[in-house]
């Protein structure tokens, strides 16, 4: 696990784009695919319009990405509140990518259940998974809520039990509202994991996550830790000041 802190968050959001463009540039060297899950909120909002724009829009192979998302909200894709609907107006909407690059959760669903099943087989048959297996996806661009929940991984949720379903829909009582998230094997099977942390309003959160105890049901953010993959977190000199100097 590497920590580093940037003055602001869009220090963060640059830094976050460079890895994306070094991690395409290895595409093109192994003349391979790119699978990239994407989040939502403010800070990859700002990733995603980096992206769109020169320097990194033409020196990526678009053709050779795939994206997909950790998580969703069970609204259409051109509600306000879809982390699609973000991500396709700040950043896909701009490329010329062929649709099937693009695997994103139906979160419209008439039955939440259904559309977790449906993304679960749209995995398998993508990467040509054995009911047993996880994808590796590339790159994995995550955010911590102010509550320490990451993707909809929400503190004392059930989704926080489930071992071997790739994505799962469940209520959040909090919001009053399902939720639909890969599950946390799904994230720890990937290659490279960058948890983008903004704000100082998650500075104390924050040093409980990486400098008190594991609290994974209180804090679900701790269930994130690849297994043979690199774990990242860029953060800004607002959320990271309450951190220790070991932690910096």
């Amino acid at each position: 696990m590497a920590i580093r802190v940037f003055q602001n968050p869009d220090l963060v959001a640059e830094a976050a784009a460079d890895v994306f463009a070094a991690r395409a540039r290895q595409v093109v060297e192994s003349a391979r695919l790119l699978h990239v899950v994407l989040s939502g909120g403010c800070t990859p909002l700002r990733l995603f319009k980096l992206l769109a724009a020169e320097p990194y829009r033409d020196a990526i192979p678009w053709n050779r990405v795939h994206f997909f998302w950790g998580d969703e909200r069970t609204v259409p894709p051109d509600h306000a509140d879809s982390n699609f609907g973000a991500a396709n107006e700040a950043l896909l909407s701009k490329l010329e990518l062929p649709r099937e690059n693009v695997h994103r959760i139906h979160g419209e669903h008439r039955d939440p259940q259904e559309a977790a099943l449906d993304y679960e087989t749209e995995l398998r048959r993508h990467f040509g998974l054995a009911d047993s297996e996880f994808p590796r996806f590339d790159l994995v661009y995550l955010g911590m809520g102010a509550d320490g929940h990451t993707a909809s991984l929400f503190p004392g949720s059930e989704a926080l039990e489930e071992r071997r379903r790739l994505a799962v829909a469940h209520w959040v009582e909090g919001l009053g509202a399902h939720r639909i998230t890969l599950t946390y094997p799904t994230f720890n099977n990937a290659s490279c994991i960058l948890l983008l942390v903004t704000g100082g309003e998650k500075a104390e959160t924050l040093r409980e996550v990486l400098e008190g105890p594991g609290e994974p049901l209180r804090y679900p953010v701790q269930l994130i830790r690849p297994e043979g993959g690199e774990l990242h977190w860029y953060i800004d000199k607002g959320a990271g000041r309450l951190l220790g100097p070991e932690s910096r």
